[in-house]
């Protein structure tokens, strides 16, 4: 069965008159008969009536040309899917990010984006590290914004940018008046910080580690606001990077003194996969803005 007797039997049927068929079909009306009573042998089964040179759907051509229709739509629809997709300046976009980049980091970047795409669409999601890199790997998200504290082998990971990370405390506390810390120091003290999975905590545990202390960790959040949100209420202490967009009350950040107290943000991506032209086109972008953002640092 070829796509061509599908088309010809479609415009057979939608006409019931071979000639006219022929002629917009641009055929032979042998030719085109030919094609129908090939279909039909194939089929096993007649699609019309024929009376003299009338012909007139049968009860099998009425269900027929009802699956022709909606298959030929669905593959239709399908080839203008796919020429739009190699449009970069079109299409969809799934894109996952850290929920602490959403107060501000990404909102900005996707503004600036899209005043130069406007016709793109983007899917967005917020997730822990490690759900990121496993959407990554099952092809749901064409690209993840995240911290780089995780890899895999079918993982390609590209750094944008470094943030300094804070002691968190509340006003108040012991330490408030000082200007630096060290994790040793915070040792005895009451945590609270993100559930493990996310980078944020894999980096503290880190720190933890090599400060050799065993934290005593009494809440776990999912978001830095809400974390800064307990430390503020005098839960605990915690170590967040700084979030211009979020002013807790109560609250004072510390520098840390170990070097190590830093967290790289990344763009990720699938190894092996072909992005879109839009997906291509928007990491692109991103990487372009992370060296606009390295070069005016360097410059202050």
């Amino acid at each position: 069965m070829e796509w061509q007797q599908l088309e010809h039997f479609q415009v057979v049927a939608k006409l019931q008159h071979m000639t006219r068929a022929a002629e917009l079909l641009s055929i032979s009306q042998p030719a085109l008969s030919r094609s129908v009573a090939n279909l039909e042998a194939e089929l096993g089964v007649p699609l019309f009536d024929r009376r003299g040179r009338q012909i007139e759907l049968n009860e099998y051509g009425r269900r027929f040309v009802l699956r022709v229709d909606r298959a030929m739509r669905e593959i239709r629809d399908g080839v203008e899917e796919l020429r739009s997709g190699l449009d970069e300046d079109s299409g969809e976009i799934s894109f996952s990010f850290l929920k602490s980049l959403g107060l501000s980091e990404v909102p900005a970047m996707l503004n600036a984006f899209l005043q130069q795409a406007p016709r793109i669409r983007f899917r967005l999601f917020q997730h822990a590290t490690n759900v990121m890199l496993d959407q990554l790997e099952a092809n749901e998200v064409d690209l993840a914004l995240s911290s780089m504290t995780e890899t895999r082998k079918h993982i390609e990971w590209n750094a944008l940018w470094e943030e300094e990370i804070y002691a968190c405390v509340p006003a108040g506390h012991r330490l408030s008046g000082r200007e630096a810390v060290s994790i040793r120091e915070l040792g005895e003290e009451r945590w609270i910080s993100v559930k493990r999975g996310y980078g944020l905590r894999t980096i503290t545990d880190r720190l933890f580690e090599q400060a050799r202390i065993a934290p005593d960790i009494v809440l776990e959040g999912e978001e830095v606001v809400t974390v800064a949100g307990f430390v503020s209420a005098g839960l605990g202490v915690s170590l967040l990077p700084a979030l211009p967009s979020v002013q807790a009350d109560n609250l004072v950040r510390l520098r840390v003194e170990e070097s190590e107290c830093r967290r790289v943000i990344g763009l990720a991506w699938k190894k092996d996969r072909t992005l879109s032209p839009a997906a291509e086109r928007f990491r692109r972008f991103v990487f372009e803005a992370a060296e606009a953002r390295r070069d005016r640092f360097v410059e202050r």
